[in-house]
């Protein structure tokens, strides 16, 4: 199993050898949800198999479809699914997703793998980091609108407040034992014992330690990452932290609960209601930026127009609609959008997937978004750079 992010997508966007196997499945995480799930992953290996034994009847292709047989006798596998999930196979290759939300069923054979369905789930997930801060215990999370996790702090990185003052801590601090909690301790509060009050505490000890989270946070995983960082504590430890801190990823709203009340999904779920609005501001901000340019032919949503600036490179960043799925190829050579002939099933490729694909490789930026926030009707809409 792999991880999905947007590093595990960039091996997909590569040249590869050829058949590729894309195959993505709706699945359910509860029984009797779930009963159906490998009946239908077995249909679309079937589907699989079929397309290749049109596509190159003489080929032998009982290697290249093992693994996604051997798959559908894990029973261990299909007892854990999630709501769905992603193969992608060609010779040599192999990379299965266990994804937090949905996809469409589908079952394609291609030159290149279908990737729009990943790249809706990693650009529309709205990763974020959680500082979970008491007055003398830090610990980090790291999730999006669907998962949180416990993230492993980096060594320098101090868990309490003991570790980040030492014997700088006055008096009454010293004589305090604290038997915190951290993100998989479960519910409860600190023990402390000694004669230090708890507005001593607070006025001496709590912003030193504050601080030094504060910097630390800052340069080990706010800076790398990029991410937004929700605060969670109590509102008075909020102001405090606040009113010293130096991050400029720290986002203004917070959660102001004690975060060793919260269980995991409950801070995701807290979390995501801070992030959601920011993530859907950028959006609004690009599809702006789409219309005010459009017409000075720095934007276009012309599919054939859209194809000759991503193939010189021009486009800067890419608005596709998630939802919609035009049946065509992106032809390099002739430099031309091929649309099919006849008629196209939904799997056919997806002329909105080859030019996702091309636009990320040149550095590009990819927002998949619905219809509905779309600025057009024709699927795509491109910013240029030039």
């Amino acid at each position: 199993m792999h991880t999905l992010s947007k590093d595990a997508i960039k091996p997909l966007l590569e040249p590869h050898a050829g058949p590729c196997l894309s195959l993505y499945q709706a699945t359910h995480r509860m029984h009797p949800d779930n009963a159906g799930d490998l009946i239908n992953y077995k249909n679309l290996v079937r589907q699989l198999a079929e397309k290749l034994q049109a596509a190159t009847p003489s080929a032998d292709h009982a290697d290249l479809l093992a693994p996604l047989h051997e798959l559908a006798q894990d029973r261990e596998f299909w007892n854990h699914t999630l709501d769905g999930l992603a193969i992608l196979r060609a010779p040599d290759f192999l990379r299965i997703f266990v994804l937090a939300r949905p996809v469409p069923n589908l079952a394609i054979v291609s030159d290149t793998w279908h990737v729009k369905p990943l790249l809706r789930q990693t650009q529309t997930a709205g990763r974020f980091q959680v500082l979970c801060l008491t007055r003398d215990r830090m610990w980090l999370c790291e999730g999006n609108r669907d998962e949180m996790h416990a993230l492993q702090s980096a060594p320098e990185v101090p868990q309490t407040i003991q570790d980040a003052l030492g014997d700088q801590l006055t008096e009454p601090y010293q004589k305090v034992s604290s038997y915190g909690m951290g993100p998989a301790g479960g519910r409860g509060h600190a023990t402390r014992h000694g004669h230090g009050n708890k507005s001593d505490e607070l006025q001496v000890d709590t912003p030193r330690f504050f601080r030094v989270i504060d910097g630390m946070v800052l340069k080990h995983h706010s800076r790398p990452s990029g991410l937004p960082l929700v605060l969670a504590s109590l509102a008075e430890h909020q102001a405090v932290f606040r009113k010293l801190s130096g991050n400029p990823f720290l986002l203004p709203e917070g959660i102001e609960l004690d975060p060793g009340l919260l269980d995991m999904e409950d801070l995701r779920a807290r979390a995501w209601k801070v992030i959601e609005p920011h993530y859907h501001q950028e959006t609004r901000a690009l599809v702006d930026r789409f219309r005010a340019q459009h017409g000075t032919g720095l934007a276009t949503d012309d599919l054939q127009k859209v194809a000759d600036a991503t193939l010189a490179g021009r486009v800067q960043a890419l608005l596709v609609d998630v939802d919609r799925h035009i049946p065509g190829k992106l032809d390099a050579a002739t430099r031309q959008v091929q649309l099919p002939q006849g008629s196209e099933t939904l799997d056919a490729d997806d002329i909105l997937d080859d030019l996702a694909e091309a636009v990320l490789r040149q550095g590009g930026e990819v927002l998949m978004i619905p219809g509905d926030v779309m600025p057009g009707d024709t699927g795509v809409a491109a910013i240029l750079r030039y």
